[in-house]
């Protein structure tokens, strides 16, 4: 029999572990089916094993937490399903790596090295130190391709593409139309893009600069300032950069590419200063956001960038999606948010590629499943491989929060991404 989905690891495990990794082998052969010592890591007669890493905790007490839920979701469904080619999938859960880099390369040292993983599906955090380990001992690899880890290794895939590319590579454009919609137009208006200051939040503002001056914005301000460690306490100085751009009219929009607690503090900030244009940012589509007046406050009025259909939409896949989130919370109705779609659609990609693969799973018949994979109608629209290593999938929408609702402001549709230079 199969063995259950297993409870989360201890992250005192993972940090344990560091010490003993030093002297442990830096490689371990995925071997083939068969048994003894070329058999493939993670791999039964029965089961697949896989573990996820995810920001459960980290300092400024941003959670991706629902990430795991979602990732269970699928491995659930797909069990109840039968499993991949007659074998069941053995999630054991997610390493927490407390957004420190430390701890992510450590949560994928344990995965691979102690927990004998076939895989890691997903991996949810705004630090990717554990990538060259990964792509070195050939771990297939699945989360959201925010960063540039996600974009030209072999093992490592984005559930929806690579959306943070190299040059050569291309930049989704469904921001920046999606803004010029809502404002009536792009010409003629102007932007400014905020970011932290992270390796992340750089090629962020590099990306969606380009992206945003192609459809034809002004890009009055674009700046990775703000501290990545600590919110800042006082955004008057950011505020004032802000909109003394444009010359000194402020901008049509800001978009800020940061996560919830510095958007609240920078749109609060805005708002007190007298900003009455459009705001966005990729991060704030959650309803469990909504349970504070303050929060709720701060963010209403605020345009969301999804890059999956909206929760709203009443298409087969959503509502299949919030079945299978039901069932894993043991039959509650819990508010869905982006991180369970984040951990539902990692191991959606992960199980379909698996199946292609066939009964005789091993990396290299994984490998070659993914190089000639593509599927349609999906909640992240159509999917291929390899194109998603370096391009991402051109699909999204916008939702906008009104009194205490999110609303669709633009509907999910797919737009032709422009070339990364």
């Amino acid at each position: 029999m199969p063995r259950p989905i297993r409870a989360l690891a201890a992250v005192a495990a993972a940090l344990a572990l560091v010490s003993a990794c030093n002297s442990a082998s830096n490689h371990t052969d995925p071997g083939k089916p068969g048994g003894g010592a070329q058999a493939v890591r993670g791999v039964s007669a029965d089961s697949i094993k896989v573990g996820g890493i995810v920001s459960m905790t980290s300092a400024g007490g941003y959670s991706k937490k629902d990430t795991d839920l979602g990732a269970k979701a699928r491995y659930l469904r797909a069990n109840a399903e039968g499993g991949v080619n007659g074998r069941k999938i053995d999630y054991i859960g997610a390493e927490d790596d407390g957004q420190d880099p430390g701890k992510n390369l450590a949560a994928a040292r344990k995965l691979v090295q102690q927990d004998k993983v076939f895989a890691v599906s997903p991996m949810s955090s705004v630090t990717f130190s554990g990538a060259d380990f990964l792509e070195q001992e050939q771990v297939p690899t699945f989360g959201w391709g925010t960063l540039p880890s996600f974009c030209g290794p072999k093992y490592i895939y984005g559930f929806n593409g690579c959306l943070v590319p190299s040059p050569g590579g291309s930049i989704n454009q469904t921001w920046p139309e999606g803004i010029g919609q809502v404002l009536g137009g792009k010409r003629g208006k102007s932007v400014a893009i905020i970011a932290n200051d992270s390796d992340a939040g750089k090629f962020g503002i590099r990306t969606f600069q380009q992206g945003f001056t192609s459809a034809g914005f002004t890009v009055s301000y674009a700046k990775a300032s703000v501290p990545a460690t600590a919110v800042p306490s006082d955004w008057s100085a950011y505020v004032k950069d802000i909109l003394a751009g444009n010359g000194g009219k402020g901008p049509d929009a800001v978009i800020s590419v940061m996560q919830t607690p510095n958007n609240i503090g920078l749109f609060t900030a805005l708002k007190r200063g007298g900003y009455q244009g459009l705001l966005s940012d990729p991060t704030d589509y959650d309803p469990g956001l909504l349970a504070k007046d303050a929060t709720k406050q701060a963010l209403d009025g605020v345009h969301v960038l999804l890059q999956f259909e909206p929760f709203e939409s009443r298409s087969a896949g959503m509502t299949r999606f919030k079945a299978d989130i039901k069932a894993a919370a043991g039959g509650q109705e819990v508010p869905l948010n982006m991180h369970m779609l984040t951990g539902y659609m990692s191991a959606d990609l992960f199980l379909s590629i698996a199946q292609r693969a066939g009964k005789d799973l091993t990396v290299a018949s994984f490998q070659a499943a993914a190089q000639g994979f593509s599927d349609t109608g999906t909640l992240v629209g159509d999917r291929s491989e390899p194109k998603g290593q370096k391009d991402s999938f051109g699909c999204g929408a916008l939702v906008q929060l009104r009194q205490g609702k999110y609303e669709v402001s633009v509907p999910f549709t797919c737009h032709e991404p422009i070339p990364f230079g």
